[in-house]
């Protein structure tokens, strides 16, 4: 179940919330959190639910001066609500303790938040880029600077970053190109292996430990003229032993999250691309973790005119696989109602009696029961 895979990491997050070591050693043994995961879905509205796949961008107008702004307040009754799981861009110990706290307060569950950040070569010390890192070859080396990045990232409250970046490029054009391990797929699944173990340790449920995001998801450093965000368009041949190569490296050594692509892949924009998410990702490699959308990658399916509007674009991105909207708001504002269409459907087909020879249900209909990940 989806869902649960987004709730244990959200539950890990319990281990870092407090310093308390009588705090951390209740809830430190997985069959434990299982457990309380298990409980917890039960306790949840539907509201709820889809709230821990809403991913919002805070910062100081939630701790600072501008607490008493409208949008401060929007936010703010989201968080104390329900309808957030994890937020960006809020960093240092005093902010997001003195947020999950609010949180933990206030909130009918309390669920505790994910803080997540771009920790991308270093988070107070900085670290040479990656594309400079990769150049000496030493992996053990990046996996220690990715260590050291964790633990003082952890320390500042944070629970997951959005690296590696493992995307290959060939392009110097392309404005992101600093960020990954160049222009071989093998040293950049190698690079990519090194960094995740360095953010992610032995195991997350050490409070030192964060957890890393696989980006982007798929064919980004490919971008035509080296044009940020712009259409990719190779062969299979170019996606499949070029591209592909580190993301695979990534899922098997059990990186905690994907993030999707802002880019199109041969028309199809990559948070919407069913044979990306779906067929390679989730069905062939067997990945099990999360899967998060760049900033408003599912709002921008309207602007790639691949989703009429923002309720097309969420059942799209949706069914495609993508688990965690990042700041759309396409979920929270749409997903309710999108389930509850479902359910009128399904309720007259199994009156008209569609469901009793499984041989009619088509392969569209089945895509459709994925949304029972979250019901």
């Amino acid at each position: 179940m989806r869902l649960k895979s987004v709730i244990l990491i959200l539950s890990l997050a319990l281990l870092f919330c407090f310093c308390n070591s009588s705090f951390q050693t209740a809830f430190s043994e997985k069959e434990n959190i299982k457990f309380k995961v298990d409980s917890i879905i039960e306790l949840m509205t539907l509201e709820e639910k889809i709230g821990q796949l809403n991913q919002y961008s805070i910062g100081e107008e939630m701790t600072g001066p501008n607490q008493s702004s409208e949008y401060a307040k929007e936010r703010y009754a989201d968080l104390i609500s329900g309808r957030v799981g994890s937020v960006l861009n809020l960093t240092g110990a005093e902010n997001t303790r003195l947020v999950q706290q609010q949180v933990l307060e206030n909130s009918r569950l309390k669920i505790p938040l994910l803080f997540a950040y771009d920790v991308i070569h270093g988070y107070k010390t900085i670290f040479p880029i990656p594309l400079a890192e990769s150049c000496s070859w030493d992996l053990n080396l990046m996996e220690q600077t990715a260590r050291a990045s964790a633990v003082e990232a952890s320390a500042s409250g944070l629970h997951w970053t959005f690296a590696p970046m493992v995307d290959i490029s060939r392009d110097p054009r392309w404005g992101r190109v600093m960020e990954g391990a160049g222009e071989d797929p093998f040293l950049g699944a190698l690079v990519a292996e090194a960094r995740i173990k360095g953010f992610q340790g032995a195991h997350l449920e050490d409070s030192s430990t964060i957890a890393a995001c696989a980006k982007h998801f798929a064919g980004y450093g490919f971008a035509e003229a080296g044009k940020d965000y712009n259409s990719v368009n190779i062969g299979q041949n170019t996606l499949l032993n070029v591209v592909l190569p580190p993301f695979k490296k990534a899922a098997t050594c059990s990186v905690a999250t994907f993030m999707n692509a802002f880019n199109d892949l041969d028309g199809i924009p990559c948070t919407a691309n069913e044979y990306l998410v779906q067929s390679v990702l989730k069905s062939k490699w067997k990945y099990d973790g999360v899967v998060v959308s760049d900033w408003s990658s599912i709002a921008e399916l309207v602007k790639h005119r691949y989703a009429k509007n923002l309720l097309d674009a969420a059942e799209k991105a949706l069914l495609a696989g993508c688990d965690i909207d990042m700041e759309s708001k396409a979920y929270i504002v749409h997903l309710e109602e999108l389930i509850e269409n479902l359910s009128q459907i399904f309720s007259k087909l199994r009156e008209f009696g569609i469901f009793v020879n499984p041989q009619k249900i088509k392969i569209g209909l089945r895509k459709d029961l994925q949304l029972n990940l979250i019901i």
